[in-house]
């Protein structure tokens, strides 16, 4: 099939890119003529690991090009997928800016000269798909097209996997015509059983909505699990192996962290609030999934501030990672971006690696150093903060890092380490839920002995 794919962001790129792997003709197409440019060179704008291979093996097999022409994009498009971001207001109200997603509607309008299905591949409140065909409608009283909504459920990190092998495909349509379409771009998902389901345009908007949401409330409660088991003397990794043990609850997102980030749960559970206030509606348990969110990024900051004697003026703090989640680059939301400039401001010095976040980076806090490995961002340093859970961060020469540094304080904000071992190894070990304040005064009363002989 044919297929026009409007954006080449993170999600429409995958997106076009996949679905040429499955043997589709896609065109993809952006306004950013130098984003264009580096597709066709055959480099990506964006660090996904597997995508680079595969846009390179499907543009050799003339399945996926790219352009900035609309018409030459939708010439012979059946399909064309609605792709472009949908990020929160300027104005900080928290809903969903769909200027990009009108505009696109507009535009396609004009270029409609068959039977065309739209579908929108973006995150957008309940009602927007009615809104893209009254657009199209009214730009163009003759185009003859269906609009769909095709919500994406892509992990960044593992989107390829997502879209080859997903967990199911979601299709909002009235209309037949426009759902049989649609399982002819996903039948080769068929060979894996992947469950289709197929319902209104309503109920397919809210349903990406609702598990994002689901999935940032269950990241908040095990978060403030993690506040409780320090507080009591418990143990949060035990405590949830036990709850995701329970198959009606699973041991997935029961990780503590510094709080979620990225480009989908911070804006998503606000808009999905402001839907809910829009209609009448309330969502508590959202509201008060957004709020611990937030209170536990100060949390982190009192944490680190702890862990270095109650301040962090003129201390050296070693930072392994600052994306929000690794095998990504995307540093939106992150919590680095509150955590950090808060310690720098009081004073700390900061050596910060990223294996993937670091050009990004550079441009936000030009101010800060940045380092090329993780035992020099160790080296010289107060304290060490794993902020991002990258593979490479797992099996750290804890000896090296230990005798680099000033002082053996770790400060593992993803659980990354056992206490035990980091304790044998001469490290103050900080972690979340796992008995913190223990740690600390074995590492005092150490450190008095040292100083004492």
């Amino acid at each position: 099939m044919n297929i026009a794919m409007i954006g080449t962001g993170y999600v429409g790129l995958v997106s076009g890119t996949c679905l040429s792997e499955f043997g589709h003709d896609v065109t993809c197409m952006d306004k950013d003529r130098a984003k264009i440019e580096l597709l066709e060179q055959g480099r990506i704008p964006i660090y996904e690991p597997g995508l680079e291979a595969m846009v390179e093996k499907n543009v050799k097999g003339g399945r996926l090009r790219f352009t900035t022409d609309l018409a030459a994009a939708m010439a012979r498009a059946q399909a064309v997928f609605i792709a472009v971001g949908t990020p929160s207001q300027r104005r900080g109200n928290g809903y969903a800016d769909l200027s990009y997603i009108y505009e696109a509607a507009r535009e396609i309008a004009g270029c409609i000269k068959q039977y065309t299905v739209v579908i929108d591949k973006s995150t957008v409140p309940v009602g927007t798909g009615r809104q893209v065909g009254r657009i199209i409608k009214e730009t163009n009283p003759d185009a003859q097209f269906d609009v769909v909504s095709n919500p994406e459920f892509l992990r960044e990190g593992a989107a390829i996997t997502d879209f080859m092998r997903p967990d199911r495909v979601v299709i909002g349509t009235d209309s037949e015509r426009a759902a049989e379409v649609l399982r002819e771009i996903y039948n080769p998902l068929y060979l894996n059983a992947t469950p289709i389901v197929v319902t209104t345009l309503e109920t397919a908007e809210l349903i990406k909505y609702a598990c994002n949401a689901f999935l940032a409330v269950k990241i908040s409660f095990i978060n403030e699990m993690a506040n409780l088991c320090e507080t009591v003397g418990a143990d949060v990794k035990a405590l949830a192996t036990g709850v995701g043990l329970d198959g009606r609850i699973g041991s997935k997102f029961l990780h503590p962290g510094p709080g979620y980030g990225g480009s989908c749960f911070p804006k998503d559970t606000l808009a999905l609030l402001r839907i809910a206030q829009e209609h009448g509606s309330s969502m508590r348990l959202v509201e008060a999934a957004v709020e611990v969110n937030a209170a536990q990024k100060g949390r982190m900051i009192k944490k680190i501030r702890d862990a270095l004697g109650g301040s962090e003026a003129g201390k050296t703090i070693g930072v392994l990672g600052i994306t929000f989640k690794p095998e990504t680059d995307d540093l939106r939301e992150a919590p680095a971006l509150t955590i950090l400039p808060v310690l720098h401001e009081k004073g700390a010095r900061l050596q910060i690696h990223d294996p993937q976040g670091i050009k990004e980076a550079m441009k936000i806090f030009p101010e800060y150093q940045f380092v090329e490995n993780a035992y020099a961002a160790c080296e010289g340093a107060d304290a060490v903060v794993l902020m991002t859970e990258w593979n490479q961060y797992r099996a750290l020469d804890l000896d090296r890092i230990r005798d680099g540094m000033k002082t053996p304080i770790f400060i593992d904000l993803r659980n990354v380490y056992e206490p035990k071992r980091m304790q044998e190894a001469g490290f103050a070990y900080f972690g979340l839920g796992r008995l913190a304040k223990n740690r600390l005064c074995l590492y005092r009363r150490r450190t008095d002995m040292v100083a004492a002989g």
